[in-house]
């Protein structure tokens, strides 16, 4: 038996995972077979352990963590350090990154292979990366993340969200490039402030959601806008949802506005969002976050991200989305141990429910996409910052690996700054 602090070799299949905390809190032993959990058994240590079996010793076994929001193209991981550029306005900001994207040093495909690889050692199993569809880029970005995620098939499941940066209406011949796009091979549709950037909601929605019929594709919508501005939208989508037969195929991103409301508003657009099956996703922003838990009461699936990694959007960012769970439950106040499992729930059940991934937990017949982390419990993995021990991917061994500590480290020419 190896154990799970050991050397493991990539595309190494373990046969059984033994002494594993389970978030549920039990002591059991997960028998795999053909990338798939075959049984959950109490553990049993006199039980004689399968040849390829591989002893947690306690530590903790959760399925595969779930990135719900990320920007795979947009990040400078594997590239040399660049200083953030401040910005106060989200043009302003949108127009700086147009600009840093031709002085950019490492292409796409290599800085998003880096991050990819950086999600796979700390145990994410599943990403949706919006990626950038806009006159500048055209489908360059596309084809670049579509290129990683055939890369990645075997270690790391790619969604891919077509995302309109520089508006839909504002940008002349984005609509037609949307299109494009889900034909060539994204897997949603995305969109940005109806209101606060394109000043046009009826233009924007009436075109995110005609292609996504067309296409048969679900729905992903960045909305910044606050306020009961936002919130109008919110219930907007929530209605054009319904609609068009959509529920549980369309997702908004950040939804600053429900963080921002009284009460009255926010029950009232909570109560129309989970109505429709219109998800919303948070990444613990600096600003307004959504009441976590009230939208969950309300039934309102909520699920969380990490947005930008470590690019001209801010500086910050691990790809840990242990972490993110730690930094969403410090801004909403989660501390609690049933809190703190519903903040692990963000990153792992929520965000693989909000993605309609097939075949997700720790039960038989469910997809070995699992890692096993150096905690006890669940709380304690969301407060601790706890080290990854082991990582699979449809039952093969994908991470860590001793060259995973720092794997997008890319040294500067001496005298650099």
């Amino acid at each position: 038996m190896q154990k799970a602090t050991a050397p493991f070799d990539p595309g190494e299949r373990p046969t059984a995972l033994l002494g594993a905390v389970l978030p549920d809190g039990r002591l059991a032993d997960v028998l795999l077979d053909a990338g798939r959990v075959r049984s959950v058994e109490d553990h049993d240590p006199r039980r004689p352990a399968p040849d390829g079996a591989v002893p947690l010793g306690g530590a903790l076994l959760l399925p595969a963590l779930v990135d719900g929001h990320a920007h795979l193209d947009k990040t400078l991981l594997g590239a040399p350090w660049r200083p953030h550029l401040a910005t106060t306005t989200l043009r302003e900001q949108i127009e700086a990154e147009r600009a840093s994207r031709h002085a950019a040093a490492v292409p796409v495909r290599d800085r998003a292979a880096a991050l990819a690889r950086r999600m796979v050692s700390l145990g994410t199993g599943h990403v949706r990366s919006h990626v950038d569809v806009d006159p500048d880029t055209g489908l360059d970005h596309l084809h670049a993340v579509l290129a990683v995620r055939e890369e990645f098939r075997d270690r790391l499941g790619i969604q891919i969200v077509a995302f309109p940066q520089s508006g839909v209406v504002a940008a002349p011949g984005v609509a037609a490039l949307l299109d494009a796009a889900l034909a060539d091979g994204a897997d949603l549709i995305g969109g940005l402030d109806p209101v606060g950037f394109d000043g046009d909601a009826a233009g924007q929605l009436d075109t995110v959601f005609g292609l996504a019929e067309r296409h048969g594709k679900g729905i992903d919508l960045h909305l910044h806008d606050g306020g009961e501005t936002g919130t109008a939208q919110l219930r907007d989508i929530a209605a054009r949802t319904a609609a068009a037969g959509l529920g549980g195929r369309v997702a908004v991103s950040h939804a600053y506005a429900l963080g921002a409301v009284d009460d009255a508003e926010l029950d009232r657009t909570a109560t129309a969002l989970a109505a429709a099956g219109v998800a919303i996703m948070t990444n613990g922003p600096s600003g307004p976050v959504p009441p976590v838990l009230r939208l969950a009461e309300h039934g309102v699936r909520v699920f969380a991200g990490s947005d930008n990694i470590r690019d001209t959007w801010w500086p910050y960012g691990t790809a840990d989305m242990l972490e993110r769970a730690t930094i969403i439950g410090l801004r909403t106040g989660l501390m609690t141990d049933p809190e703190l499992h519903h903040a692990a729930g963000l990153v792992t059940a929520a965000a693989a429910a909000a993605l309609g991934l097939e075949g997700y937990g720790i039960a038989p017949g469910t997809r070995a996409d699992l890692v096993a982390v150096a905690a006890g419990s669940v709380p304690e993995a969301v407060a601790a910052h706890p080290r990854r021990l082991l990582v699979l991917h449809a039952g093969r061994v994908v991470g860590p690996f001793a060259d995973d500590a720092y794997p997008t480290f890319a040294p500067q020419p001496r005298g650099a700054r």
